[in-house]
């Protein structure tokens, strides 16, 4: 158990750090990103070859796109996605009549238009200020190309050959492969947003179940209203031409407005709790940036044991506000660290912060684990307490891994005064490996051994290094 004696041990890990590779890292990006590319540049020379079929609809549907690229939703997790240019690429890639004709377009065509117009819409961003993010363009594109391939090799050969007139008879089974094609498109493009997170946060795969579950779960609403515009898009050309875009593309619209509406609740609502959080280092009661540090590693190693979106929300609520339970203390501990303090009053220090998250009367949740977070892993002779909730255990771990370095940084930086203290490269892997070494003799009773595995394997990727204890 780590004591109040916070300066680094003598013993080092001999021969324990070595290089790691990511399971799953930014390499498959790349070649998404340059596939897409690679297809993109090959569909535009093709189409450019060939000619362009019914100019006014590549045109309308592109700059349709374009617009929709510049109106984007955040939605929880800080998904990005853009729903009208996501409804006008899967229409585009849907078309087959135009005012009654049968209209038949390459697919070359198809993701020159689509990709174009993503393109146009992602350089208006940079000049009204925003930076478009490559892999997310590129898996938008691919979800297009996906839905016109599906769409021609599963489509009826009379759908492109006869009238719209002609099809009413079959109309309710055009709508549902329509539906069915446009669903494909929108999964797709899900499954590549789960690979890139995977890719960008280093998670191992093995947690692809439980993100494909989070990232369905919430996106379902949006991608459900987009596989209907893009549908109504198809559908209602035959008859009202390209006006169907204006006239199907307000509904859109305006479920765009509410969920832009719920996204700036979450994140005033979010900046609240970071707000109340630096509350106690504004009073002086911890070292400045504590709270953020513990959140952005919770999250961290929450992500690395596979915990769901949700429970990631309330783990990082509950590290920001972990020690909000010390205002209660007549005198501040010295840096803030309750590793200082008797078991005892660390758990009364814990209550109490729960006792004050309570009164919000909307995180209950976060309050429970708040309160259970001085807990012991397992107390002396019992096996592990399972009703110590996982975030708990994760902030434990987290907090006093932040309360050892930065002790162990104020000691290597000869007291110097920086707060906290930082260190050079060389010097920053040794005060972690000892800060991790102190958590690893805790583990007993003190800390969850999983969460401090999960831990040194975050850390490990931060240094680019191994941090393996050895035998």
């Amino acid at each position: 158990m780590i004591m109040a004696n916070l300066s680094p041990p003598r013993s080092r890990f001999p021969g324990s750090i070595r290089r790691r590779r990511a399971p799953f890292g930014s390499p498959f990006i790349l070649a998404v990103t340059g596939s897409c590319a690679v297809a993109l540049l090959v569909c535009v020379l093709l189409t450019a070859r060939d000619g362009v079929s019914r100019p006014d609809l590549a045109v309308t549907f592109a700059a349709t796109i374009a617009i929709g690229q510049l109106l984007p939703v955040r939605l929880p997790g800080g998904r990005p996605v853009v729903p009208l240019a996501g409804a006008a690429a899967s229409g585009y890639a849907l078309l087959f009549d135009v005012g009654g004709r049968p209209v038949v377009q390459p697919l070359a065509q198809v993701v020159a238009v689509v990709g174009l117009g993503y393109g146009a819409g992602a350089l208006l961003g940079v000049v009204v200020g925003r930076s478009p993010r490559v892999a997310t363009l590129a898996r938008r594109v691919l979800a297009a190309l996906v839905v016109a391939a599906f769409f021609r090799a599963f489509a009826p050969g009379e759908l492109f050959t006869s009238s719209f007139h002609d099809l009413r008879p079959v109309l309710p089974a055009v709508a549902l492969f329509l539906i069915a094609a446009a669903s494909v498109g929108m999964a797709t493009e899900a499954l590549l947003a789960v690979a890139e997170r995977l890719a960008r946060w280093r998670v191992p795969v093995t947690s692809l179940v439980r993100y494909v579950r989070d990232e369905f779960k919430a996106t379902i609403g949006v991608a459900g209203a987009v596989t209907a515009t893009a549908v109504l898009f198809a559908l209602g050309v035959p008859v009202m031409r390209l006006y169907a875009l204006p006239t199907f593309a307000v509904p859109l619209l305006l479920t765009q407005f509410a969920f832009r509406r719920f996204a700036a609740v979450r994140t005033t609502y979010r900046q609240t709790i970071r707000a109340l959080a630096q509350v106690t280092e504004l009073n002086g009661y911890v070292v400045r940036g504590h709270g953020r540090r513990v959140a952005t590693l919770a999250v961290e190693i929450g992500r690395e044991l596979g915990l769901s979106e949700s429970q990631l929300a309330d783990l990082e609520y509950a590290a920001l506000l972990h020690d909000i339970g010390q205002l209660s203390l007549a005198e501040p501990i010295p840096a803030g660290s309750t590793l200082l303090i008797p078991p005892a009053e660390r758990q009364r220090v814990a209550e109490l912060g729960a006792d004050v998250i309570r009164t919000t009367g909307v995180l209950d949740r976060v309050a429970t684990i708040v309160a259970r977070q001085a807990d012991p892993y397992r107390r002396h002779r019992e096996p592990p307490d399972p009703t110590v909730p996982i975030e708990s255990r994760i902030i434990k771990a987290a907090s006093a891994f932040d309360d050892v370095l930065t002790a162990a940084r104020g000691l290597r930086s000869n007291g110097q005064e920086t707060d906290p203290p930082s260190l050079q490269p060389e010097g920053e892997a040794d005060a972690v490996a000892d800060a991790l070494e102190r958590l690893r003799l805790g583990m007993a009773y003190e800390y969850d051994p999983r969460v401090v595995e999960a831990l040194t394997a975050v850390l490990g990727r931060r240094l680019g290094v191994s941090l393996i204890a050895a035998g």
